[in-house]
């Protein structure tokens, strides 16, 4: 190809992409492949062919558009967005797209149009809501008194692989994954890089990032994003300007630690994301045997940095042997997964106290354990209920300091209906780390139960806010409050999402379902939630749950039989 075969020019160019397509696709291959077709051609290209536009590639259920002019470039991405409520299915199975449109240079080289306008395009499209659109300043400054629409102000955003950030302008506005800042110093740890070159100490380093976390948490004054919503970032490249965007924080700490020949080296550097300096960076050298007083030498300085004095909080149990703390840190990922992940998670618990009877996370971790096995992954209720209430009655003894630990506790004893030492110990928690993400998550569910539903819906957003990106069962908890609330197309939206859909949530989709009249997929949805939990019958979850209010309670079960799910 010779350069007088490429042709540059500037365009509009317009992204589109159908939200949950996989899904979708998963669901019913033939109804959605059909719905894409009507898509197209009701609906897309004509609306392109009006504003004098081309489709330059298609790429499943993704279009590549472009325009000689932002304006015809909005217009038909509007048009789009209004006409695909008229592309229905059975069920509500509509499809809905997140359009992107910027005005930039690109190159055409005959067979393909790309270029800087195009990536643009792209990842503005990432930026916007289900149902919407997200355009850049150059776009905006076009067609401002030329589109009857008003576009609302998202500010400078730092989009993935782009080295400066773009202004974005949202229709109809903005979407809730932008994040303000708490009004407190905040901050995340991302994953440490593991030096060592080996892959056995992955766990290791893991296991010190994530304590780092917890202590950070623990300490007054301090916003901390928890450990799940960080793991997504290990092992990969970052911006860290973006990265603080994305969690709605000011503050990044990043590191490096190695463990060989006896001996733990940190390399560690906090960050002003939002200023850009480096407020501090150090280095540590210490035996293996000190890496617990190495973590609090490192987060007493992150706190001397951000807060300007040291507010030491009281010491949680350290365990002395150190395979029992690798075991124990692999375990924390496993138990939540899967019925096969938890079994695996309960050998490597039970190893653990084996090494170290007084381990009190480890104890912790196997009360949280053998209660999801009873209470939702079809093991026995007996021995395993008995050996939860001794596990996290033992590890809160061993450890009075552990806000982990008292949060089990806390979950554990409202399964036992003991409610007033359930809420004492979650109040306790959330005394020794106010930042304790999975304690809201948990006190969200017991208030819904409980028939305090706007409760229950506080206390999961604030979980949320500490934990964007966390586990499956924290949007099974918002889901099940939207549901109790009787918002059910916000309960669908929920339980749809990719992370939470193919969990133990299922059955509270199938009921929001079935409350919006669409029987047919609400049976759907149940037939595949019993696939994976054949043992559920509506029986068994009214005897499990910590239920204390009769209108929820006849609530949930009429949804979950209006979804054809097994009474007994």
């Amino acid at each position: 190809m010779t350069d007088q075969s490429l042709q540059r020019r500037l365009a509009a160019i317009v992204v589109a992409d159908v939200v949950g397509y996989s899904r979708l696709m998963e669901a019913d291959e033939v109804a959605t492949l059909a719905n894409l077709r009507e898509l197209r051609f009701g609906v897309i290209e004509p609306a392109v062919m009006r504003h004098n536009g081309r489709i330059f590639k298609v790429v499943g259920d993704g279009f590549l558009i472009e325009f000689s002019s932002a304006v015809g470039a909005v217009a038909a991405a509007l048009e789009m967005q209004r006409a695909t409520t008229a592309v229905e299915a059975p069920g509500d199975r509509r499809l809905l797209l997140r359009v992107g449109v910027n005005l930039g240079d690109v190159i055409d080289d005959g067979a393909d149009v790309l270029g800087d306008g195009v990536n643009v395009a792209a990842r503005l499209e990432t930026q916007a809501a289900p149902g919407g659109i997200c355009i850049s300043a150059n776009v905006h400054g076009e067609i401002v008194g030329k589109i009857r629409d008003q576009f609302f102000d998202g500010g400078e955003r730092y989009l993935k692989n782009l080295t400066r950030p773009v202004h974005v302008w949202h229709w109809p506005n903005a979407p809730q994954s932008i994040l303000p800042l708490p009004e407190c110093p905040s901050i995340a740890v991302l994953p440490f890089t593991n030096m060592s070159g080996d892959e056995a100490d992955a766990p290791f380093v893991d296991g010190l990032t994530e304590d780092l976390i917890i202590d950070l948490s623990r300490t007054a004054g301090l916003f901390v994003i928890a450990r799940n919503s960080v793991n997504g970032y290990k092992g990969r490249p970052v911006d860290v300007r973006l990265v603080a965007q994305e969690l709605g924080v000011r503050y990044i700490l990043e590191g490096s630690a190695r463990r060989a020949r006896g001996r733990v080296r940190i390399k560690a550097q906090l960050i002003d994301a939002l200023g850009g300096q480096h407020l501090w960076a150090d280095r540590f050298d210490r035996t293996v045997e000190d890496v617990f007083e190495l973590q609090d030498e490192v987060n007493a300085k992150i706190v001397e940095a951000l807060v300007g004095r040291l507010t030491i909080p009281k010491q949680r149990n350290r365990p002395k042997n150190l395979e029992a703390y690798d075991l124990c840190v692999r375990a924390r990922r496993l138990t939540e997964e899967s019925p096969q992940t938890e079994r695996e998670a309960y050998m490597l618990l039970q190893r653990a106290v084996e090494l170290e009877p007084s381990y009190a996370e480890a104890l912790g971790l196997l009360a949280y354990n053998r209660w999801l096995a009873w209470t939702h992954f079809g093991e026995p209720e007996d021995p395993n209920r008995r050996m939860a209430v001794t596990f996290a009655q033992k590890a809160v003894d061993l450890d009075p300091n552990d806000a982990g630990c008292r949060y089990v506790l806390g979950t554990i004893l409202a399964y036992e209906r003991r409610w007033e030492e359930s809420e004492a110990a979650f109040a306790r928690a959330l005394e020794l780390d106010p930042n304790h993400a999975d304690t809201w998550a948990a006190m969200s569910d017991m208030s819904v139960l409980d028939g305090r539903v706007a409760d229950g819906l506080a206390q999961i957003e604030k979980a949320l806010r500490l934990n964007p990106y966390p586990t499956c069962w924290y949007l099974c908890h918002l889901g099940q409050a939207q549901y109790a609330a009787r918002d059910y197309e916000a309960a669908t939206a929920t339980l749809r999402r990719e992370d939470t859909y193919r969990t133990n949530s299922r059955k509270f989709l199938a009921a929001a379902l079935a409350q919006l009249g669409h029987s047919e997929e609400a049976r759907r949805e149940a037939e595949l939630f019993l696939i994976a939990h054949p043992h559920f019958t509506i029986g068994h979850w009214l005897s499990s749950q910590p239920l204390r209010d009769a209108s929820v309670r006849d609530h949930f079960v009429d949804g979950f039989r209006k979804a054809g799910l097994p009474e007994m």
